[in-house]
């Protein structure tokens, strides 16, 4: 049984950074398609990023692009989200998610999810 577990989110000031981390077990990262959600209460679950197994293929939402950098390290088991220059609207509930085929932000696309990490930023 693949599972996922978020880990680096809190509490930061706007213009401050943060790194997100997503370890797998159970399963072998470089066989899936890994990507980043975020989630405020209320509202659908929003893809903010995704890259492909090997890397060669990466995605960002728009607001969150030379921002953001999404990265993978194989070897490890485990996914990054680099954050910086946040913003009041990037607080969230961040969620990692995999799935074995491809890239998509279709979040009903994805197999696996981890719990959850909350990224609050204020002013």
């Amino acid at each position: 049984q693949v599972q996922l577990v978020e880990s680096g989110g809190g509490s930061v000031q706007a213009g401050g950074s943060l790194r997100l981390s997503c370890a797998v077990s159970g399963g072998t990262l470089s066989s899936y398609v890994m990507a980043w959600f975020r989630q405020t209460p209320g509202t659908v679950r929003e893809f903010v990023a995704g890259i492909s197994w090997n890397g060669g293929q990466i995605r960002y939402t728009e607001s969150v692009k030379g921002r953001f950098t999404i990265s993978r390290d194989n070897a490890k088991n485990t996914m990054y989200l680099q954050m910086n220059s946040l913003r009041l609207e990037d607080t969230a509930v961040y969620y990692c998610a995999a799935e074995p085929e491809m890239l998509t932000t279709d979040g009903k696309q994805y197999d696996y999810w981890g719990q959850g990490t909350q990224v609050t930023v204020s002013s």
